[in-house]
């Protein structure tokens, strides 16, 4: 069994302290985000500079260059709705530590970023919606095997096809929460990977509520068969959580010191 995959989503234009940062080319606070998300466990991080209209290919490229000299080639998602922002950071992408991956592609508008990661040997983030979320399980499965189809069709491999069934508020849409771990569980039924931002569930909930409703819907998915998830790797419950059911999953060996793992 392969060990639950984190992207760590911090590096973020929606933060305005990053924001700053990317629009001045100041490394620094990028830099200082990036150690504190790896020192926590991030496998990836997901590099997100928003859609970047004007100097979308300079920034990307600036940004893998910078994250990946300093950190060891540290494996990056790159997420933007920039296309040609995309291929720019892939170009000068170093494949050391693990493939780029494309944040994100749909069956919709952006179902052309599936040819994109084919083109360049990347994996997809690939959201089952189109215009909208999907209204039901029959919906997101069929939007899966559309793009599960287009990928296998332009040489891609399934399993860098990572199928993102959407979470959902809980505030406003808790009737829908075990529909999406359902979801989860046809992917993995299916033998796919899986991912999503799993911090979306527990938007607009108090500060002291968001690590726990967080921590349980990570351990349930999991437990579905959910193989990866974008989250805030120093939320320390978060991250125990899911150390604790890669043991239970058998997906590494137990140590008396696997936390610091």
């Amino acid at each position: 069994m392969a060990k639950f995959v984190t992207i760590g989503e911090r590096l973020s234009t929606t933060a305005p302290a990053v924001n700053k940062a990317f629009t001045e080319r100041d490394p620094e606070p990028i830099i200082k985000r990036a150690k504190q998300q790896l020192d926590a466990g991030a496998t990836y991080l997901d590099v997100n500079i928003g859609p970047a209209e004007n100097d979308g290919p300079e920034l990307m490229k600036w940004a893998v260059q910078l994250l990946q000299s300093e950190f060891d080639n540290v494996p990056l998602a790159l997420d933007t709705t920039n296309k040609k922002a995309i291929e720019a950071g892939i170009s000068v992408y170093n494949r050391a530590k693990g493939k780029p991956i494309v944040n994100s592609a749909d069956a919709g508008g952006r179902i052309e970023n599936i040819d994109l990661a084919a083109a360049n040997d990347a994996i997809v983030i690939a959201l089952c919606s189109a215009d909208g979320i999907a209204a039901d399980n029959d919906e997101r499965m069929m939007h899966c095997q559309n793009m599960l189809e287009r990928g296998m069709g332009l040489g891609m491999d399934p399993s860098d096809l990572w199928f993102d069934p959407l979470f959902l508020v809980v505030k406003g849409m808790q009737e829908k929460q075990m529909e999406v771990l359902e979801a989860i569980k046809m992917f993995s039924d299916m033998g796919l990977n899986s991912t999503g931002g799993l911090s979306n569930n527990s938007n607009g909930m108090p500060k002291n509520i968001r690590p726990i409703m967080d921590s349980a819907l990570v351990a349930m998915a999991m437990m579905q068969g959910l193989t990866s998830a974008i989250v805030n790797p120093n939320d320390l419950r978060l991250m125990e959580t899911i150390k604790s059911c890669d043991i239970i999953k058998n997906n590494y060996l137990y140590a008396d010191s696997y936390l610091e793992i």
